[in-house]
């Protein structure tokens, strides 16, 4: 996503900066720059869906562990303490988890849909939930033993969702300074126009309008990406 980014930034910018160079090609630079900028806003809107759905499913993930070891426990059986979790917990769209029940409506083996299921997750507390219920209905584990297992991966995913929680809290002080300088930025560019008539008339100018300004609130916008994304990475 990054190097996506990038690229497409960097397009932009060239071609703009080549329309300055040659009047002759503003208007293709102009079409390419408004392509690039679309595909990477389309490349941007994606990346944040695909997070959040992988942040839901991981949330789930830990609703179902704790709610099969909680029906293993009981003394039921793992398929139907999963079925029980799985129709129990909050239903998604791309949900693994249904794909594991209709996987199972299809006689496939528990343990066999199952790790289908945790190779094609992305998400890596999904992918550990799928992979110990695998591992209990591999070795036909009894109820209660198959629950202390399933509830010790539970508490790991809890422990960890709270941890991460707290750094986030930590990190939001963080993120208010990026968005605080993020609006500096302009109020500065604009006071520098209010005292300085020569660049105001420059940013007027069809070079100002068509690549000064347009670079400059590029760059804003990578910066302001860049630094969240610096953050969430250490938050994560």
């Amino acid at each position: 996503m990054n190097v996506l980014a990038g690229v497409a930034l960097g397009v932009a910018v060239a071609a703009l900066a080549l329309a300055a160079i040659a009047p002759g090609a503003l208007r293709p630079a102009i079409l390419s720059a408004r392509d690039r900028s679309r595909s990477l806003a389309s490349a941007i809107v994606a990346t944040f869906r695909a997070r959040a759905s992988g942040e839901a499913i991981g949330t789930r993930s830990l609703e179902v562990l704790q709610m099969t070891s909680t029906a293993l426990l009981a003394g039921v059986p793992l398929a139907s303490s999963l079925r029980i979790a799985i129709d129990g917990a909050t239903p998604l769209r791309d949900d693994p988890y249904l794909r594991v029940l209709r996987a199972i409506d299809l006689n496939m083996p528990l343990a066999d849909a199952l790790r289908e299921q945790a190779v094609r997750a992305s998400d890596r507390r999904t992918a550990m939930a799928l992979d110990a219920l695998a591992l209990v209905a591999t070795e036909r584990l009894p109820a209660s033993r198959a629950g202390a297992v399933v509830a010790s991966v539970a508490d790991r995913l809890a422990f960890e969702a709270q941890l991460r929680d707290e750094v986030s809290a930590r990190a939001s002080g963080v993120r208010a300074q990026i968005v605080l300088l993020a609006l500096l930025v302009p109020a500065l560019a604009l006071y520098l126009v209010a005292t300085m008539p020569g660049l105001g008339a420059t940013l007027a100018s069809p070079v100002g309008r068509l690549v000064l300004l347009p670079a400059a609130a590029a760059f804003e916008l990578a910066g302001i990406v860049a630094s969240r994304a610096i953050v969430r990475d250490i938050a994560a």
